[in-house]
């Protein structure tokens, strides 16, 4: 099964330099991806996901195997394009490591997202138990870790983590996929 039978609607949330490379490596595949951060602060022309494509386009080594395939990231903000998220079927999230404003996050994405939709974390300190905490057990059944490696095109190593509740069609659908 191709990666874009298995998803298709795809999002990122967090432009840093892990969401960005997530990213660019899903773009390199081929596929559309959302890209979701701050909004721009006052007096910024451009948004932190709008400044990620710029760095990600200036990378050495490059982080896209062709230029063009920037134009498969579509750059918005956790503002004004949260509601975008309610189409997608994967959504990685690469916020900063603080706990409360990952499980905030969470809460938003449950009242927002379908209930078919997967949900990932990139991170690589905060245990998944603590992730999902306080979580409905929908959310946590459909929650894993996929914590990339950087820089994404270059270390080709992906670290699945489940948790106690996620149902292992999904870790099927998330290793096949990346």
């Amino acid at each position: 099964m191709s990666a874009s039978k298995i998803f298709s609607k795809i999002a990122v949330i967090g432009a840093g330099t892990m969401g960005s490379g997530i990213a660019a490596q899903i773009a390199n595949a081929g596929l559309p991806v959302l890209l979701l951060d701050l909004p721009a602060a006052a007096g910024q022309d451009a948004s932190p996901a709008e400044r990620a494509i710029d760095r990600l386009l200036k990378s050495d080594p490059p982080q896209f195997m062709h230029p063009r395939l920037a134009e498969k990231i579509t750059t918005g903000d956790m503002q004004a394009d949260f509601d975008q998220l309610a189409a997608c079927d994967l959504i990685i999230e690469a916020v900063i490591e603080q706990l409360p404003v990952k499980q905030a996050l969470y809460r938003r994405l449950y009242d927002t997202v379908s209930k078919t939709c997967v949900i990932t974390s990139n991170t690589s300190t905060i245990p998944i138990s603590l992730l999902t905490a306080d979580m409905p057990s929908d959310f946590c059944a459909r929650f894993a870790i996929t914590h990339y490696f950087n820089p994404v095109r270059y270390m080709r190593l992906l670290e699945l983590v489940s948790g106690a509740e996620t149902t292992p069609d999904i870790l099927d659908k998330l290793a096949l996929f990346n």
